[in-house]
């Protein structure tokens, strides 16, 4: 069983950053590739970004990349999400979640384990 917690969301302006946590705990976390997601109102979660076990290996979703950068630090059982150059459409609750793999997916639903979201909302 493994808990995440995320953290860091707000109100940003667009063109603004924000850095989101979370913090893991409960089983081992680096046997864990791990994703974020994001949903927003009347839409359905869509991968945002994943990072491997190792966290060598990284992928975005399309209008993430070059933007946003997802990073982990084992030793603190964390994950994170920098998201620059944020957009109104990037506004939504953004989860973070554990796929027990070595490199992270894009299906939601092949996901274990997923954390409460955090909430962003970049302002035009």
């Amino acid at each position: 069983q493994v808990q995440l917690v995320e953290s860091g969301g707000g109100l940003v302006q667009a063109g603004g950053s924000l850095g989101l946590s979370c913090v893991a705990s409960g089983h081992t976390f680096n046997w864990y590739a791990m994703g974020w997601f994001r949903q927003a109102p009347g839409k359905e979660r869509e991968f945002v970004a994943g990072i491997s076990r190792s966290g060598e290996s990284t992928r975005y979703v399309d209008s993430a990349k070059g933007r946003f950068t997802v990073s982990r630090d084992n030793a603190k059982n964390t994950v994170y999400l920098q998201m620059n150059s944020l957009k109104p459409e990037d506004t939504a609750v953004y989860y973070c979640a554990a796929n027990d793999g070595i490199v992270s997916i894009t299906q939601a639903s092949e996901y274990d384990y997923w954390g409460q979201g955090t909430h962003v909302t970049v302002s035009s």
